[in-house]
């Protein structure tokens, strides 16, 4: 099979995180941080603060023959809000903007026809960001697998479960436990 990466972010790391890794055909997640131009390895605290121009976002591993790009964006892309401007529900900040980086020009050609193909979809224009992939900063060790490992914090529980729930109804075929 042939692997293939794409850098996404819709809010909260811990919630693309926690769908990416129940889509079949994606076979690594790692939460980070990247899009921001401010130097040095940014932190989570630095982050949140709105000011190092990062988003949150995702590094996704996935074999393209078992899952398209096309597929993955789209499953990204109706379960978060792509109308709303850096911020989704509560968290608020270009650092929880909706973006997709891409790795190359046909990743790009995908995004933006998955783009047209959803824009109808939503009661709003989308906002969400498409641009070539600068560096990743692997965010700190107690970000990774958060949902695995936290599932009954109050946060979890509101937030990132109703969208796991919405994986597994619209997407039963892709989903995997």
């Amino acid at each position: 099979m042939s692997a293939e990466i794409i850098t996404i972010g819709g809010g909260c790391f811990w919630c693309i995180e926690a769908i990416m890794q129940r889509v079949k055909g994606v076979t690594k997640v790692e939460s980070g941080y990247s899009g921001g131009l401010a130097p040095g390895y940014p932190t989570y605290r630095e982050v949140c603060s709105g000011l190092t121009g990062h988003a949150e976002v995702v590094r996704v591993t996935f074999e393209n023959e078992e899952i398209s790009l096309r597929d993955l964006l789209t499953i990204f892309m109706t379960l978060h809000d792509p109308t709303q401007l850096n911020g989704q529900g509560a968290d608020l900040g270009t650092q929880y903007r909706s973006v997709i980086y891409y790795q190359s020009d046909d990743q790009r050609a995908t995004a933006d026809a998955v783009f047209i193909e959803l824009k109808d979809y939503f009661d709003a224009p989308l906002v969400t960001e498409i641009s070539p992939a600068l560096p990743f900063y692997l965010a700190e060790a107690d970000h990774h697998d958060y949902y695995n490992q936290n599932n009954q914090a109050g946060y979890c529980r509101a937030v990132i479960q109703p969208k796991l729930t919405k994986l597994r109804s619209k997407y039963v075929d892709r989903f995997v436990e």
